[in-house]
């Protein structure tokens, strides 16, 4: 990893897959997110999730990481896509199966709106897979659109597919 800047973030992100060895994706996941996109400083219990959007598939594992790292925003994404695919990532269906996802939910408190990026994850609140795992580890974090924290917005989430800790 080349460092662009010398200022490190705090960045959360959600790792999941329904196809395959669910677990060993997501530390593979980690473990290149970690050589890659820097040190992995938290992460979640892994979760089973009922699959969202797309019902008719495997239940999904989930899991978040809490991350350092000296990348742009442009940059953590384009590593990010590159695990994926060097993964065996395929989109082929939105909402549909797969290896592996890794979405960005949080870089320290910015607010990015570019093409093909928008942080803080623009549906993270509407989504009880992505709200349980990151209350567990920052349930405290100040949302910094919707001003409440995640402990909050899981309270308030309205999704009531289940999330069940796995360990």
């Amino acid at each position: 990893m080349l460092p662009e800047d010398t200022t490190m973030k705090e960045v959360y992100l959600l790792t999941g897959g329904n196809i395959g060895d669910r677990q060993d994706y997501l530390l593979k996941a980690m473990k290149k997110i970690e050589k890659n996109c820097g040190p992995v400083t938290r992460q979640s219990s892994i979760y089973e999730t009922a699959p969202w959007g797309k019902k008719d598939q495997n239940p999904f594992l989930n899991q978040v990481l809490e991350i350092s790292t000296a990348l742009s925003p442009e940059r953590l994404l384009s590593c990010i896509l590159e695990i994926e695919e060097n993964l065996g990532r395929k989109r082929e269906l939105k909402y549909g199966p797969r290896i592996i996802d890794i979405d960005i939910l949080f870089i320290n408190n910015e607010i990015v709106d570019l093409p093909g990026l928008t942080i803080p994850h623009p549906q993270m609140q509407y989504r009880r897979f992505v709200l349980e795992p990151l209350a567990e580890i920052a349930g405290g974090k100040f949302h910094p659109v919707f001003h409440k924290t995640i402990a909050q917005l899981l309270e308030e989430c309205k999704d009531q597919l289940p999330v069940n800790k796995i360990n």
